[in-house]
């Protein structure tokens, strides 16, 4: 997983394979100057943005401009990854915007935390066999040591301001 990307929707969108995608990340082969533009192109950054030494911690504020859009909003789901280069950091907080009626796939079991504020509508959060409602001004917070899933029950849209320690989103 690239920047909470799958391997296939990175290998979708820069229109390469999974299996080439998974190579890379494996250090089995290197890219062209173009391939590596295609992939960086995904993450709407430039080349020198890519190849730019940043000491951990420089940037401070990010703006809507340094978002990167992990899920498209055509199944309903819009996921943003707030803060750009989460493989590098120890959490990955994003800005998930669920459609009335739309649900999360289910996540499985994986190592971490997550902590979520519903900042509008409400959703369900399924965490292995019990289902909670959380509201508007309400939070969650629970180990991932859980099957989880989350679903808007209701008529307008839910937005949750979402925080997951390591970077994990696999929307």
């Amino acid at each position: 997983m690239i920047n909470a990307l799958t391997q296939e929707e990175l290998a979708s969108r820069a229109d390469l394979t999974k299996g080439y995608i998974s190579q890379l990340e494996n250090d089995a082969t290197s890219p062209s100057i173009a391939t590596l533009k295609d992939i960086v192109d995904v993450f709407g950054i430039t080349m020198e943005e890519f190849f730019a030494e940043k000491s951990r911690g420089e940037d401070v504020v990010y703006g809507a401009d340094s978002r990167v859009q992990s899920t498209g909003d055509d199944n309903g789901i819009k996921v943003e990854l707030l803060i750009p280069g989460a493989q590098n950091r120890e959490m990955d907080p994003a800005l998930v915007t669920i459609k009335p009626g739309e649900e999360m796939d289910e996540q499985g079991y994986h190592d971490g935390e997550e902590f979520g504020y519903v900042l509008l509508g409400r959703i369900n959060l399924q965490l292995d066999d019990q289902l909670y409602t959380v509201k508007k001004g309400e939070c969650f917070y629970f180990g991932s040591d859980k099957k989880h899933s989350v679903k808007n029950p209701g008529k307008t849209d839910a937005k949750i301001l979402w925080v997951v320690t390591p970077p994990t989103f696999d929307y």
